[in-house]
């Protein structure tokens, strides 16, 4: 079975093809991070009108690139929440109207499952089941999976999401969008000279809070003379404080559930020091962790194309309604 995955919930369009048994054929991805810069963050009106203009194009050179033509592809998967309205709807009508004249399944896939899953693209991907720690720029949530559709909600942010915090940090720190890069960047420079809270470490449960760190660092900088080496330091510390929370909070999900096997994904999954010291956690508590390649901790189609094809291959359908959701609870889904 040949998916073509699709994924326009944000600031990035990407199209991908999946093979059930060959597995990712192609895959490729048009940034809008240069549109959304001077703006110092994501404009939605800017982002849908920029899905509109690359997503048949690169749709047109994933097939090129997997050497197929449109007879064969059997089905089509995109992302329909949760994410920006206007840009979910963009990916929503074109897998729809495709899958119509193509004479194909679509179906909807929720773009968190699709992080969730993208460890799966890699040549040892971890087995059923596992605790998987999802942070992007709009959510942060431990989640123990015991197979596809199966989740359970162990916590999640109470305000805001780890990439979001590191992003408003970033701009706090004048550092150019996106901020989150821009501060893993920073913080190799700084020192460590302030000791930032962990936010409800100090009480039971695996929620998060970040609205306390943002305010604690903008205190820290407004007192500071806001040199740059202040920044640098202040964002070596801000950067502490999330990796070890995030640990932190890890390891308790851990030796809550019992699990052995912990997935990191999502944007924000690329930070090095958090893997760093996810890894060193993880190797203290005899677990095995994942993370996917770079390339797929952020957004892409081919999470998408590998999550629809699992679907498809199940045998769940829908029918030809454009579904798109800006808020979609992972409790709703089917199990497989």
């Amino acid at each position: 079975m040949y998916v073509l995955g699709i994924e326009t919930s944000c600031d990035e369009t990407a199209v991908a093809i999946y093979h059930a048994d060959k597995g990712l054929l192609a895959h490729t991805l048009h940034s809008q991070i240069a549109t959304h810069n001077e703006y110092g963050g994501v404009v939605p009106e800017l982002a849908s009108r920029d899905h509109v203009r690359k997503l048949i194009p690169l749709i047109k050179q994933v097939l090129h690139d997997s050497q197929l033509h449109t007879g064969e592809i059997n089905g089509i998967a995109y992302t329909a929440g949760p994410g920006l309205m206007g840009a979910l709807l963009v990916g929503a009508a074109t897998a729809r109207s495709l899958a119509w004249s193509w004479q194909i399944p679509a179906i909807a896939i929720h773009h968190m499952e699709g992080h969730l899953l993208a460890p799966m693209l890699e040549e040892k991907p971890p087995a059923f089941p596992f605790i998987a720690l999802l942070i992007s720029g709009g959510h942060t949530m431990l989640i123990e999976v015991s197979g596809i559709g199966c989740y359970r909600l162990l916590g999640e942010s109470l305000d805001d999401a780890a990439g979001e915090a590191f992003d408003k940090t970033a701009k706090l720190l004048g550092l150019e969008y996106p901020g989150g890069p821009a501060l893993s960047k920073l913080a190799t420079n700084g020192s460590p000279r302030y000791k930032f809270p962990r936010p409800m470490t100090d009480r039971p449960g695996l929620d998060f809070s970040f609205s306390g760190l943002k305010t604690f660092t903008l205190n820290t900088y407004q007192n500071s003379s806001q040199s740059d080496q202040d920044k640098a330091d202040i964002a070596f510390a801000f950067q502490q404080a999330m990796a070890e929370t995030l640990t932190i909070k890890c390891k308790r999900a851990i030796q809550q559930t019992g699990l052995k096997t912990l997935i990191v994904a999502g944007g924000v999954s690329a930070n090095q020091e958090i893997r760093r010291q996810l890894e060193n956690m993880c190797q203290k508590e005899n677990t095995q962790i994942y993370f996917p390649r770079p390339e797929f901790c952020t957004d892409n189609g081919a999470m998408i194309a590998y999550a629809g094809c699992q679907r498809l291959q199940a045998g769940q359908t829908q029918d030809l309604t454009i579904f798109a959701r800006p808020r979609w609870p992972m409790n709703e889904l089917l199990s497989l």
